[in-house]
């Protein structure tokens, strides 16, 4: 349990810009929803086992609190961590996670958020999916330099993104100001030439997640684009709704 736990935590607080998530558990399949406050980023994610602990509808919010649980030396070797049930209008599902250090002399609860609640507040939103011109598997070089830009543009938020004889490029600014763009990757087929721009910060945080898992990278130049992350515990995919420039 604490690595599926980990895993979440990892692909949606560890971002910066996702602190509520929404399990939709089945015996076939958990399935992870979340979005960021402003929209600018749209989780959908399962894990590639059912989890059977997280059978049932809940959220989970305040995810720093889960990450410091984590961390703690407590809870390092040995513990117990489990997902605690209760009964909501006659049937069972889970209300929280225990945490008990292996003395059983440190103790710590998370509560879930209940199906109605986490319902409300994080309203599901259906990607219907597109037609994908471009798709490639970033490098951790590739990842490197569109950090190293990011640094060098900070007055940008935003970044576009172009094809050109083979190469899929990342612009900051433009002519009337300071600026700059690199080829992310070459050798790519398909056409991007729309002028649709995204965010350089949340972009940016979910490619760095290459450093440890399995990303891919889908563009649509209809102004769609999504970002696949498999960790080997699950897959998530983040969408990214375009800009017009």
């Amino acid at each position: 349990m604490k690595d599926i736990l980990q895993d979440i935590v990892k692909h949606t607080h560890g971002l910066g810009f996702l602190d509520l998530v929404k399990i939709t558990g089945t015996s076939d399949q958990t399935a992870i929803d979340s979005m960021a406050e402003d929209r600018s980023v749209i989780l959908q994610g399962s894990f590639h086992k059912s989890q059977a602990e997280m059978v049932g509808t809940f959220g989970m919010p305040q995810l720093n609190k889960l990450d410091i649980h984590l961390k703690c030396p407590e809870y390092k070797d040995k513990a117990k961590i489990t997902v605690t049930k209760g009964n909501r209008n006659g049937v069972d599902t889970p209300i929280g996670i225990h945490f008990e250090n292996e003395k059983g002399d440190f103790k710590n609860d998370y509560r879930f958020m209940n199906a109605e609640i986490i319902n409300e507040k994080l309203k599901t939103v259906k990607f219907k999916g597109v037609k994908w011109d471009v798709e490639i598997e970033p490098t951790v070089a590739s990842v490197q330099r569109f950090n190293f830009q990011s640094v060098a543009n900070t007055e940008h938020n935003s970044f576009v993104v172009r094809t050109e004889n083979g190469n899929l490029i990342f612009t900051f600014g433009d002519q009337a100001s300071h600026g700059g763009e690199f080829v992310f990757a070459a050798g790519v087929s398909g056409t991007l030439n729309k002028g649709w721009s995204w965010p350089v910060a949340q972009v940016l945080q979910i490619l760095k997640l290459s450093d440890s898992a399995k990303v891919t990278l889908h563009f649509s130049n209809e102004g769609a684009m999504q970002v696949t992350v498999d960790s080997g515990l699950g897959k998530y995919q983040y969408i990214i709704p375009a800009q017009a420039q």
